[in-house]
């Protein structure tokens, strides 16, 4: 399967074709292009221009070379030389027509392609730190990385999804304490009460299940509350075990699924921190200053070296993320991408160089990183900030319970990771065209409905002509849909999941216009056909992407 342009491919072969009659050794990066100017054509190459300096020959003169030795083809209804030596291709109608078929062909391979086959990728997402519901933010992360994973997995790639919980630490410790005044029957506000305590009505909930001694089932383990007020440890495990369990049904909710749940306090019952710290030591990499170990990463690009072990003897928070980073790599997974807010950016440099440091032969730029931003709420004009149940934020169950899976989904995938989001409430709920997600479903909804009213079987539609598609909005839609695979690996590519939002809204758009513009079931037969074999290559294209967004395509609205 290819993963870029079926037609764009296909005239890739034919100037390849004269190419190698013209100047077989010549060295030209062969692109085919879309132009801006819809009257210059559906295709354009620059080849000749590529080669002018090489073989010291006037572009235009090229030009002419390839066209005179570029193979026939029933795709190409013309092909000119334009400006200072590109060539332009206007296609026939039967290359559309073709799209339409390999579609109806390939149904839900439609799209995916195969340049990662047989290589591995480990994604880490969410990750959150267990002392607390998952907030909006955790659910654009939550989005993305299932939204990324989808389209690495369509590319070919063997991708492993992973959840880092960080669940050692200053903040784990906060939780604990927290948990343990109320338990204790102290309130926020109380004299006694913890200054950094947590303050949601969760945390009460957690405390009185404490006490009676419950048991909670999180990941692969049970925990039971000792019930003891004083007996802290207890508390922390109870606490990170409800708070898993929590965040686990969050998850459900949104339908996003993990293959292994990685602990931070593993790294270091493992030894995996103290064999990481010797192991920078014994490269030399490390030095003794005012009573702490730091690490030289200013060697690595960083701009000034950091602390690794501070003088009371813990470990500053990078420590265990380049134990847990080198655990990647000795896994097999030599491609990893961490999607992460971008408070994290900073963490970034002294990572990647602890990994340098280390000297076990780590890719330089391991791993990669998706950083976001945070999200804003707005609910009936004003902004939304506290939640009852979780304290001081908006919980990713809040946005999901207001509006839907899909919309969340959607809405959190439509712009560019690194920039500012305000999700509308209200917007998400509203049932017309100004809803995005309800832009592209019903588009869906109404191809289904035309086949509901037509009745007939799709399946009998593989031999229809496709000869009477010829009206200018079938023919932009065709040329949407064919954009399709080229889209998906760009996306891919780039860790772009917004790129198939907009793709959707786009092909929304393209077959709504067309929907008002003609009529589907109409007296002819053929014509009638050809539409209907059209409207299902539209509606599986839409099905394939909505899937790789994680949204579900209503077949009624």
């Amino acid at each position: 399967m290819s993963s870029i342009h079926p037609l764009k491919e296909q005239l890739a072969l034919l100037v390849g074709a004269a190419l190698e009659v013209i100047a077989p050794d010549a060295p030209v990066s062969l692109e085919i292009e879309r132009p801006k100017n819809p009257s210059h054509g559906d295709f354009s190459s620059n080849a000749a221009m590529q080669l002018a300096r090489p073989l010291k020959k006037n572009p235009r003169e090229l030009a002419q070379a390839v066209l005179l030795e570029l193979p026939p083809s029933p795709l190409v209804a013309r092909a000119e030389i334009a400006g200072a030596g590109f060539i332009n291709f206007h296609l026939a109608p039967a290359a559309w027509h073709g799209i339409v078929r390999r579609v109806r062909s390939e149904r839900g391979a439609f799209g995916r392609g195969d340049a990662g086959a047989g290589q591995h990728v480990l994604i880490e997402f969410v990750s959150a730190n267990p002392t607390g519901p998952l907030h909006v933010g955790h659910g654009r992360q939550a989005a993305l990385g299932d939204a990324l994973c989808n389209l690495y997995a369509a590319q070919g790639w063997d991708v492993y999804r992973e959840f880092y919980y960080n669940d050692a630490g200053v903040q784990i410790a906060t939780l604990a304490a927290s948990v343990q005044a109320r338990a204790r029957g102290l309130k926020p506000g109380d004299a006694g009460w913890p200054e950094a305590a947590y303050n949601g009505d969760y945390i009460a909930d957690i405390a009185a299940d404490f006490l009676a001694r419950k048991t909670v089932k999180s990941d692969d383990r049970e925990t039971t509350a000792s019930g003891d007020a004083d007996d802290v440890e207890s508390i922390r495990e109870f606490a990170v075990a409800c708070l898993r369990h929590e965040q686990d049904l969050d998850l459900t909710a949104f339908a996003v699924r993990f293959d292994n749940y990685y602990l931070e306090s593993g790294l270091y019952t493992d030894g995996r921190v103290e064999a990481t710290v010797a192991r920078l030591a014994a490269a030399g990499r490390t030095y003794e200053q005012d009573g702490a170990l730091w690490l030289r990463t200013t060697e690595y690009g960083d701009d000034k070296d950091r602390v690794m072990r501070k003088s009371d003897g813990s470990y500053t928070y990078f420590v265990p993320d380049v134990a847990y980073h080198i655990a990647k790599w000795e896994r097999g997974f030599t491609r990893a991408i961490n999607i992460q807010g971008t408070d994290h950016h900073g963490t970034i440099a002294r990572v990647r160089a602890g990994l340098q440091a280390v000297g076990l032969g780590i890719a330089n730029g391991y791993p990669d990183y998706l950083l976001h931003t945070m999200v804003r709420v707005m609910r009936g004009g004003e902004e939304v900030k506290i939640s009852k149940r979780a304290g001081s934020y908006v919980t990713l169950r809040d946005l999901i319970e207001w509006t839907s899976k899909d919309a969340v989904r959607f809405f959190l995938l439509s712009r560019k990771p690194d920039t500012e989001y305000i999700f509308d409430v209200d917007l998400a709920r509203a049932q017309n065209n100004d809803n995005p997600v309800y832009y592209v479903q019903y588009a869906h909804a109404r191809i289904c409905r035309v086949f509901e009213e037509w009745g007939g079987d799709a399946g009998t539609l593989d031999d229809a002509d496709l000869a009477p598609l010829a009206a200018p909005h079938e023919l932009v839609l065709m040329q949407r849909i064919a954009e399709y695979p080229e889209i998906i690996a760009t996306a891919a590519k780039e860790l772009a999941p917004h790129i198939v939002v907009h793709y959707l809204q786009g092909l929304a758009g393209d077959f709504h216009a067309w929907y008002n513009a003609e009529k589907f079931l109409v007296d002819d037969a053929a014509l009638k056909r050809a539409r209907l074999a059209l409207a299902d290559a539209t509606r599986i294209t839409i099905v394939n992407g909505l899937a790789l967004l994680g949204v579900s395509a209503p077949e009624k609205m």
